[in-house]
Parts: C-alpha cells; structure tokens; sequence
C-alpha cells in the first residue's frame, strides 16, 4: 500500500490535454511565472507536496487544512476582499481528487467536498513561500472570532426506546 500518490505522469506527462504543455515547456504558460514540476499528495499526511521549476531541489509540504482554509474560490475568497471568510473546523480535511486544469493549474476536491477552488502554479507557490506567516494570521483570525480548527462537537446521539404500546 502506497503512502501518498504520486500524480506527475498524469499531470506532466506529454499529453496535451493535461497540465503538462507548460511544465514540459510547452507553448501555452498562459503568464505563469513558475511552474509545477512535481505534485505529490501524502494520503497518510494529508499534505501536498509540491515542486516548482525555479527550485528543482526543494519541495514544499502543503497541508490539506492549510489548502483548504486558503481556497482561491469565491466561496472562501468572496468576490472583493471585504468578502472573504474565515474557514473553520477543517483541522482533519483530506484531498480526495487532484484534477488538472488546462496546462496551468489543479482543482483540488476535499472530503468535505469542496471543489470549486482552482490552484493555479502562481497561486500554489505563494501558498508555498507564505505559509507560516499566513497559518499565523489565520490562527490570529480564528482566536480572535472565537472559532477553532476542531470540526464542531455532535452532540451524543443516545437512542429512545420506542413507546410501550
């Protein structure tokens, strides 16, 4: 049993209908300023691992949570910056799905089923180089609204006898 799954033939290889044009090269960079080279998700970990073209040597862990608390969709982003949420609760979240997007980008599915966020190779590598400062200030935020990354406590189900007839 693998530990993580390992995408980069099917996103880089020389198929052209997948994300590959731009990492192999390709004519279409639709205005990236890097490119993913390597994109690796650690099932165990619930981390993306994911390498750029202008820093071959170094891969950059990306949890799940972080991932998801950062969508780029307008669920989470809003449409203007007065707009955007706080995610809470997703402490636990896992990718379920990875799916190129053009030659330029992944739509990450979670098991909380959110979908709709596209992650283009510029948007992933400022998640990348960014992370601790934004993982602070996303604490900083949820301390500050009172909510945690904890996925919200169910109360016990307790079962009821059915009535005597």
């Amino acid at each position: 049993r693998r530990a993580g799954v390992d995408l980069s033939r099917r996103l880089f290889s020389q198929t052209p209908s997948v994300a590959s044009g731009a990492a192999a090269g390709g004519a279409h960079d639709y205005n990236q300023r890097v490119r993913v080279t390597d994109l690796k998700y650690l099932k165990q970990k619930r981390t993306l691992c994911v390498t750029f073209d202008k820093q071959p040597d170094k891969s950059f862990s990306l949890p799940a949570e972080y991932l998801r608390v950062f969508s780029p969709s307008a669920e989470v982003q809003g449409h203007s910056p007065d707009q955007k949420k706080v995610v809470s609760g997703r402490r636990f979240v896992g990718i379920i799905g990875i799916e190129p997007v053009g030659h330029y980008a992944v739509r990450l599915v979670f098991d909380d089923l959110h979908d709709s966020g596209i992650y283009s190779w510029d948007y992933l590598n400022d998640l990348a180089s960014n992370k601790f400062h934004n993982i602070k200030d996303y604490l900083r935020q949820l301390k500050r609204l009172g909510r945690s990354r904890d996925p919200p406590r169910r109360p016990p189900q307790t079962t009821t006898p059915p009535p005597q007839q």
